[in-house]
């Protein structure tokens, strides 16, 4: 195990190395540079858009306008940073501006519903999914997952987000929003509170069953 924790404690050092190279490149003027970080970070940067903003038409806007504020910015880029914290930052922060504006509307449906880890956390246990019925059931489900997060704030769907589709930590979160844990700890908490009040009519008190541990 300290073997593979070493390898890739390595390979983080040797990426971040060569990220800093690109930055020092571009600074000096050479723009094939930044179109390789963009190219290295596209598809991350697109998939947090969509789980933040639910569509692909706000999804590629908002990725657009990441990178356009990640040319301006990189310049400023301190390299005892990790690339990939501040980017997801910029990209964020992209998201909760959009959702500001009113111009996106959540409607993300999970392809596999069995590993949905947001059905999971509303509603206690996996149900099984071999049962058609079960099935029709679960997809319902969703979809009123998918509403219900439409009716929360732009920084508590972000969190709820970042912690539960992306996995992040709490002070992961805290450092990409620039607040406290408890503050993050404060957001997630009323995000799932409102999202149990909101499903609760559909699927009766087991969707109160959640386990915050």
């Amino acid at each position: 195990m300290k073997k593979l924790s070493s390898n890739s404690e390595k390979k983080k050092k040797v990426m971040a190395n060569n990220e800093n190279i690109l930055v020092e490149r571009f600074c000096r003027g050479d723009g094939a540079a930044f179109h390789e970080l963009v190219e290295r970070y596209k598809k991350k940067t697109y998939h947090i858009c969509y789980d933040i903003l639910g569509n692909h038409p706000d999804a590629e806007d908002a990725s657009q306008e990441v990178f356009i504020k990640m040319f301006r910015a990189l310049r400023s880029f301190r390299q005892d940073a990790k690339m990939s914290s501040w980017l997801f930052q910029i990209t964020v922060n992209t998201c909760i501006d959009s959702m500001r504006r009113g111009s996106s509307k959540l409607t993300k449906i999970t392809d596999n519903l069995e590993e949905d880890k947001t059905r999971d956390l509303l509603v206690g246990g996996k149900v099984s999914l071999t049962d058609p019925g079960r099935k029709a059931e679960a997809a319902l489900m969703q979809v009123q997952i998918s509403q219900a997060l439409t009716k929360i704030s732009p920084k508590e769907r972000a969190v709820f987000v970042m912690r539960h589709y992306n996995n992040l930590k709490m002070k992961e979160i805290a450092e990409i929003l620039h607040v406290s844990v408890g503050t993050v700890k404060s957001l997630l908490f009323r995000a799932i509170k409102k999202l149990r009040k909101e499903l609760s009519p559909y699927f009766g008190k087991s969707v109160l069953e959640v386990n915050h541990e």
